[in-house]
C-alpha cells in the first residue's frame, strides 16, 4: 500500500512539474545559446592547433614546456616540475603526457646555455 501511494505521488508530481520544467527551460535554451554566440573562437587562438609533429623540434618543446626556447636549465626544471605535479598520474594525468613533457625538457636542457 505504502509503495503505491508513494508511485502515485511520484507520477503526480511529474505530471504537474513536467510543464513547468519545460516552461523554464526556453529562457535557459537561449541564454546558453547567446553565451555560445559571444563566446569568440579568438579567445581560444592562443593554444596550438593540431598534434605533436613526428620529431620533436625546440620550438615544439618550448611549447610543451611553456617557456621560450632560450630559457635556462633552472627555469625548465621548475617549468617541468611544475607541469608533471599537474600532469600527476594521482590525479588523473596522462602517461603519454608525461613522456612528451619529458622529452620536451631533455632536449630543451641539452641545449640550454646554464
Amino acid at each position: 500500500l505504502a509503495r503505491t501511494m508513494i508511485v502515485g505521488l511520484g507520477v503526480a508530481t511529474v505530471a504537474f512539474a513536467g510543464p513547468y520544467a519545460f516552461y523554464l527551460w526556453k529562457p535557459l535554451e537561449q541564454a546558453i545559446t547567446e553565451t555560445a554566440k559571444r563566446t569568440s573562437t579568438s579567445s581560444l587562438s592562443s593554444y596550438c592547433k593540431g598534434g605533436f609533429q613526428q620529431k620533436m623540434s625546440r620550438r615544439e618543446a618550448s611549447l610543451i614546456s611553456g617557456v621560450s626556447p632560450s630559457t635556462g636549465k633552472a627555469k625548465i626544471t621548475t617549468a617541468h616540475r611544475r607541469i608533471m605535479t599537474l600532469n600527476h598520474s594521482d590525479k588523473g594525468g596522462s602517461p603519454y603526457l608525461a613522456t612528451k613533457i619529458n622529452k620536451a625538457k631533455d632536449l630543451l636542457e641539452s641545449t640550454a646555455k646554464n
